[in-house]
């Protein structure tokens, strides 16, 4: 009886764990928690149902199954890959492709596996854009191998679900005699473009000194050009000032000579000249011109003139002897006779007296009477005429 009790408890015990674990599996199997950046893909009896997004999703236990999708862009870098380009150089080649999916149910349905699918296509798209390619351009231009490669493989990733970001060229190595070549043939344009270089300076410092002695001529001549202007000025004002100089030199001097004339003229004015004193100061003015330095003497056309000025002296002369002549009788007549003084010295002075009153009468009376009348009575009063003349 009690083996009996004992026994029905055991089996009781192992249903209840049973019940238990069915329970639980059957709890962990109807509820499923779906992490952020990813999606489920819910399957029922084996077919597509619905996809969840991140959190808990209840389901139908033993009948629906969910399958995780990572949604987030991810890196793919696959090996390095021997390619051959258009020039038949083998270069080893390795890309990083970033892809994401877009449709969880195309990338679970569409291929049996899109990692492995998208991993293939990238060899492939590789071969053929880098066939297309020379090793020049493929070393130089991966910006353009990278849109080729996106461009190559986003028709057929788009049927998967998948969608291509971008492609990125990770390193390309050529073959060791190509690295060689490239070495020698970087160094040869570099020792060109050095050479190249330094003509175009030799060429632009060439060019420098030729601007530089040309604007130096250009503005040394500028410079001589302004200085002979500005010499000239100065000469133009020099000889401008010299000029007025000049002109004011002598209108003070023709000033000077006519306040001179002026003075001399009323002074002579004033003095109430006589034709004796005209005649001295004309034969002064001739002495004048016969001590000054000139090679030439200019004789005026009035010599008759100047002769009658002469006779005119003379005759001035001749008075003053009679004066001095007639006072020495009067003091002889004294001691002697008056009759016989008086009749010596009146046929002497008489035409001596007469002389002067002709010429006083008229500037030609000397010159015709005053030789015929005293010369042979004085004949020392006649040699101070001749010597002026």
């Amino acid at each position: 009886m009690i083996l009996a009790t004992s026994g029905s408890e055991i089996v009781l015990v192992v249903v209840l764990v049973v019940v238990a674990i069915i329970v639980l599996s059957t709890f962990y199997r109807s509820i499923k928690l779906i992490q952020q950046g990813t999606v489920g893909v819910q399957k029922r009896l084996g077919q597509f149902h619905a996809v969840r997004n991140p959190g808990v999703a209840l389901l139908v236990p033993f009948i629906d199954q969910i399958q995780t999708v990572d949604v987030r862009e991810v890196p793919r870098t696959g090996d390095q890959q021997d390619v051959i380009t258009k020039d038949n150089v083998s270069v080893l080649v390795s890309a990083t492709i970033f892809s994401q999916v877009v449709d969880p149910k195309a990338a679970l349905f569409a291929v049996s596996n899109y990692e492995v699918a998208i991993f293939q296509l990238a060899r492939t798209a590789l071969r053929a854009v880098f066939g297309g390619l020379t090793l020049d351009e493929a070393l130089t231009e991966r910006e353009r191998i990278n849109a080729e490669l996106q461009g190559h493989m986003e028709p057929v990733t788009d049927k998967w679900g998948v969608r291509i970001n971008r492609i990125e060229i990770v390193d390309i190595v050529p073959p060791t005699n190509v690295l060689q070549a490239m070495s020698l043939q970087k160094e040869a344009e570099q020792q060109k473009r050095a050479l190249i270089l330094k003509a175009e300076g030799q060429k632009q410092a060439q060019i420098n000194e030729a601007e530089g002695k040309k604007q130096a001529t250009i503005l040394a001549s500028e410079g001589a050009k302004q200085a002979q202007i500005r010499q000239a000025e100065g000469e133009k004002e020099a000889v401008a000032l010299r000029a007025e100089g000049r002109k004011a030199a002598l209108i003070q001097e023709a000033q000077g000579r006519s306040e001179a004339v002026r003075q001399v003229y009323s002074a002579i004015l004033e003095q109430h000249p006589t034709p004796e004193l005209l005649a001295v100061l004309q034969l002064d003015t001739l002495s004048r011109l016969v001590e000054s330095d000139n090679a030439k003497l200019v004789v005026p056309y009035e010599s008759a003139g100047l002769m009658g000025a002469s006779q005119a002296l003379k005759a001035v002369l001749d008075s003053a002897g009679t004066v001095v002549g007639g006072a020495a009788s009067r003091d002889g007549g004294r001691a002697s006779s008056g009759s016989a003084g008086g009749g010596d010295g009146n046929p002497a002075g008489g035409p001596g007296a007469g002389g002067p009153s002709q010429g006083g009468s008229g500037g030609g009376g000397p010159a015709a009477g005053g030789p015929g009348s005293g010369g042979g009575a004085r004949p020392g009063a006649l040699g101070p005429g001749s010597r002026s003349r």
